[in-house]
């Protein structure tokens, strides 16, 4: 379920799956167990407050018996000793105050009242200074002296400890719930490593079906779907080699039959058109063995000197051709691989521009760069990744002698993304193409 503007709205929110779970369940559980916290003390302090007022009207009926029976002149000496932690007594009745009906104070006076007779008439007052918080209940003993009540605030006790319990318990649903999120979210990030490990092949090691029955069902599909695809992949790539291998006979003889005519026009158009079948038959071969994978193994290889041989090559060939910037660490690659990829992106290069020239360029510590530039007519931005399709021109023509097989790129894709690189083509400022590919500096 997706809420429009949800991210924008709280930039803290976690772009994971297993953030999002974890904060929900933590939060979630976290309220939950705040609420049931509150619950508790709100209960707490209702016992307590009952107790308080019980307590309260025996000791209130006690003390009211005592200065009945004491003489007036030595009521003020007990008031020490019947005063409390939090309420004490007073011979008079304070000017300030005005009456309280509040639920507690009307709880107390019943209470009071209960105990010590209806004899007592209870008037129930509070400071007119919002300072004073206390309470005071007011009543006139036996000889008409009045007498009052002072009550502080009850206050909730709280032990020390419960602070460090509930963080130890908060911790506690931490660990939990990171736990049971990373449980959840684990078969996925297996998934998504096993999904992003399959090579151009789809050939990589299956899933371990293990685990929950959900996740053993998914394991079974994501391994039956790897073999399903892969069968069919390898199946027409065999079929595309074996026609393309098979062809080069019936191209043969037809070549030793068109070198027995007489008129040379219809030979040579004839060669012309047996030339371009087996340049398709050949870019199709070796397109289905780089679709089927790389069995070269890789080794430490000089780039600099592998690009400089390239070069090389094509300057010898009368091509005009440059090598541009440095590498002078070795690389642990498959050099004939990169020599192929080289070769194709050259002599795309050649075919459509001009100037070319080849840039190599450390991006970070664990790649390289590697630029193949011209400056030519480009490709429309519609068609920069659809070039990298098989059987793919972009000339509208279709003229093998200009617009190639279509397999030049496809190939050199595959290649590249079989060492562990990536190929991505980009229009130059001033008109031209860029073909880069990447590659990571150990196998």
């Amino acid at each position: 379920m997706k809420f429009p503007g949800f991210s924008k709205a709280l930039p803290w929110w976690p772009r994971s799956l297993f953030g999002r779970l974890a904060c929900i369940l933590f939060f979630g559980l976290a309220v939950a167990h705040a609420l049931s916290f509150s619950l508790l003390l709100y209960e707490k302090g209702r016992a307590t407050s009952a107790m308080m007022v019980s307590y309260l009207a025996k000791d209130v009926a006690a003390a009211v018996a005592i200065l009945e029976r004491v003489p007036a002149t030595e009521r003020s000496t007990w008031l020490g000793r019947l005063e409390r932690a939090n309420y004490r007594y007073i011979l008079g009745s304070p000017a300030d105050g005005g009456p309280v009906r509040t639920p507690l104070a009307q709880e107390m006076m019943a209470a009071i009242t209960g105990v010590v007779g209806p004899g007592y008439s209870l008037i129930a007052t509070k400071s007119l200074n919002r300072d004073d918080p206390r309470l005071r209940l007011h009543l006139r003993l036996a000889d008409g002296a009045p007498l009052t009540v002072e009550l502080a605030p009850p206050r909730m006790m709280i032990s020390p400890w419960v602070a460090l319990v509930l963080s130890l318990q908060l911790a506690i649903l931490a660990a939990l719930t990171w736990l049971a999120v990373r449980l959840a979210t684990q078969p996925l990030a297996r998934l998504s490593r096993a999904a992003d490990a399959l090579g151009p092949d789809l050939k990589g090691e299956p899933l371990a079906e293990e685990g929950p029955q959900e996740v053993v069902h998914a394991a079974k599909a994501f391994n039956a779907m790897q073999r399903r695809i892969g069968d069919q992949l390898a199946e027409r790539m065999q079929i595309l080699a074996a026609v393309s291998h098979d062809l080069q006979t019936p191209i043969t003889r037809m070549r030793l039959r068109a070198d027995l005519l007489d008129s040379a026009p219809l030979r040579d158009k004839l060669h012309g058109d047996l030339n371009a079948m087996q340049a398709l038959v050949e870019e199709g071969i070796a397109y289905a063995r780089s679709a089927q994978g790389i069995t070269e193994l890789p080794c430490r290889t000089d780039l600099y000197a592998l690009l400089d041989s390239v070069v090389c090559d094509y300057v010898d060939a009368g091509q005009d051709i440059r090598l541009t910037g440095r590498f002078d660490r070795p690389l642990v690659t498959r050099p004939h691989a990169v020599r192929r990829v080289m070769t194709n992106l050259v002599d795309n290069a050649i075919k459509f521009g001009r100037d070319v020239e080849i840039a190599v360029n450390a991006e970070l510590a664990e790649r390289v760069s590697i630029a193949v530039r011209d400056r030519g007519p480009g490709i429309l931005p519609t068609e920069l990744k659809a070039v990298l399709h098989p059987f793919y021109r972009v000339e509208n023509s279709r003229n093998r002698e200009t617009g190639g097989t279509g397999l030049g790129l496809a190939i050199a894709q595959q290649l590249v993304a079989a060492l562990g690189g990536t190929l991505t083509l980009l229009n130059r400022d001033g008109g031209g193409l860029e073909a880069r590919f990447s590659l990571p500096v150990a196998a």
